[in-house]
């Protein structure tokens, strides 16, 4: 029996709303620029908590991306989903319409929250003015879904439509199963992605309250220090990013530009503990080694790897054990960066974004560095590219997603 020729999912448009930049453009040179977006909490007061800083976006202007009428329906959460898949599409030049529905596109989304903080606030306006004071949709804001199904509405999108919740896995997962439903020949177009708006006292200090977050009293910019030695909790963001994925000859056929192939990927669970890393680090190797098997890749076939990195003390140590497992001897030479500093980390969104840095970083050829890596930790002894970041040809490059729950997700991207 001839084996079926199997289909291929390309990276043709991509949507960044982060700390950093607005837009593809702006995000780049954010990433250029090698400057942490991470500032202090500005929009409540965090003085009863003891983390302060977030990768905020104080120049998000929603009425620039909607009209009135729609901004009604739409939270921060939504906002950033639909104007990130807007960026993603129009980069990747394809039409749409809300009244010519496209059957063959489809929407695959990541949060880890969704419209939480929304309704935090809206809880607070009902405990002042009743059901008065709570904004009509609020049904319709809450649940995560929201994100993809106002993606499909936006655009008339009426293939497949997910958005799936796996924490701070959510964004790969959002680009794997793009993947898939591409490969499957359930769409020939996937807008996949995930957005996150989580920066509200309740939701922030909830986090606070179980020590994950860094409580940095310095310069904010320092705040989150993947692999350094002082390292001490992750710092909260918020943003979003679309990835246009396509099939490869939709996209040849109509001459779209290609930044990279969505080649692996994989999905797993510690079946530990909710929010502490398996500690022998299994789960994560077999996650590594399963996108790369999906890839039909050689672990010496990568050339780059955006790990999780989440400047935690257990994650990035054990992270650095699984790297060092699959890929041995090569870790003295392979780069592995974290880029939360640059972005803090948007929980469910962060996937995302860190796939769009990856699909940039193969087509512009140039490693992000690991900013803030200030003193080297022996147990996270890998070439990190501290500081600054290096130009480099990268042929395939493999993306690290550890979530809360054991959940671990990876990605493999590809020159075409």
């Amino acid at each position: 029996m001839i084996e079926k020729k199997r289909r291929r999912a390309v990276i043709t448009g991509i949507g960044p709303i982060t700390c950093i930049g607005i837009g593809q453009d702006n995000f780049w040179r954010g990433l250029r620029a090698e400057k942490s977006g991470i500032q202090q909490i500005s929009s409540f007061d965090t003085a009863e908590f003891n983390a302060h800083c977030g990768g905020e976006i104080p120049d998000w202007i929603p009425e620039d991306y909607f009209p009135p009428h729609r901004l009604k329906r739409l939270d921060r959460y939504a906002q950033f989903a639909v104007a990130s898949a807007k960026m993603a599409l129009d980069d990747a030049g394809l039409s749409y319409a809300q009244e010519i529905p496209q059957h063959r596109v489809g929407v695959s989304f990541g949060t880890a929250l969704g419209g939480i903080a929304n309704a935090e606030y809206q809880h607070a306006n009902f405990l002042k003015k009743g059901t008065r004071g709570v904004n009509q949709t609020l049904a319709l804001q809450v649940f995560g879904g929201s994100a993809h199904s106002n993606i499909a509405i936006e655009f008339g999108f009426r293939g497949v439509g997910t958005t799936n919740s796996n924490s701070c896995a959510s964004g790969t997962v959002a680009v794997g199963e793009a993947l898939r439903y591409i490969r499957d020949d359930f769409a020939d177009v996937i807008v996949a992605g995930g957005a996150e708006a989580p920066l509200s006292p309740l939701t922030f200090g909830a986090f606070a309250i179980i020590k994950t977050m860094s409580q940095w009293e310095g310069d904010p910019a320092l705040a989150c220090r993947p692999f350094d030695l002082r390292r001490d909790g992750f710092v909260m963001g918020e943003g979003a990013a679309s990835l246009v994925i396509e099939e490869l000859e939709h996209a040849q056929d109509r001459g779209a530009h290609i930044f990279a192939e969505v080649l692996g990927y994989s999905l797993n669970n510690d079946a530990f503990h909710m929010t502490s890393p398996l500690p022998s680090g299994e789960s994560c190797i077999r996650a590594i080694r399963d996108a790369l098997a999906d890839a039909r890749l050689a672990p010496e076939q990568i050339d780059y790897i955006n790990a999780h990195a989440s400047s935690t003390q257990l994650n990035d140590s054990t992270e650095s054990v699984a790297i060092k497992q699959v890929f041995g001897e090569r870790t003295r030479s392979l780069p592995v960066s974290g880029t939360k500093a640059y972005t803090a980390h948007p929980l469910g969104a962060t996937g995302a974004i860190e796939a769009a840095i990856c699909a940039l970083a193969i087509e512009q050829k140039w490693v992000p560095p690991t900013l803030n890596r200030d003193y080297p930790d022996p147990a996270c002894d890998l070439d990190v590219v501290p500081h600054h970041g290096r130009s480099a040809e990268l042929n395939y490059v493999l993306s690290n997603s550890f979530g809360f729950g054991g959940i671990n997700s990876c990605v493999i991207l590809g020159r075409v």
